[in-house]
């Protein structure tokens, strides 16, 4: 079994999965039937920083909010996939578009049909709150439910490992 903090200086991208992942697991539901969706400040704040120093970072989700594209957007994250029902097609299609291997990705997913993609990756990661199924595959599970911190926790480590966390970064 590889060691983590070494498995962490190989990667080049992040992909991401919206709920149970960047939003908690248990959602409000508004008139219209749809859910609401929560975002955690210090996970945005990770992204950025992690699109500004260079991290390709997609967005892989069976969701359809285009809040959602909205959210991320402002983030710099333009590979958003929404309605992916067979996210292992979207992952494929969005490796193709840069010069990078499945084994140099980290995915952060929660559940089922996160698994397919999870199989193919290098560095599997998942919140604390999500399926055994899952957590079964992940190299790292972080101590943070979905929605509450858990990709801060992954993109900081990255990022300090490689060297590119700073307090100094010009944001």
């Amino acid at each position: 079994m590889s060691n983590f903090k070494e498995d962490l200086k190989k990667v080049k991208a992040f992909v991401f999965d919206i709920d149970g992942v960047l939003s908690a697991q248990v959602l409000s539901i508004n008139a219209n039937g749809d859910p609401m969706r929560t975002a955690n400040i210090k996970d945005g704040f990770a992204l950025h920083m992690a699109v500004k120093a260079g991290y390709p970072i997609a967005i892989i989700t069976g969701g359809d909010c285009q809040n959602i594209v909205k959210r991320y957007n402002k983030l710099g994250i333009t590979d958003i996939y929404m309605g992916s029902f067979n996210k292992l097609e979207r992952f494929r299609e969005w490796i193709s578009k840069y010069d990078i291997t499945p084994d140099e990705i980290m995915y952060m997913g929660d559940d089922l049909p996160d698994y397919p993609v999870m199989e193919v990756v290098g560095v599997p990661v998942a919140p604390a709150d999500a399926a055994e199924e899952i957590k079964s595959l992940c190299k790292y599970i972080s101590d943070k439910n979905g929605g509450e911190g858990c990709v801060r926790d992954v993109i900081e480590q990255v990022l300090r490992v490689q060297g590119k966390w700073s307090v100094e970064h010009k944001w």
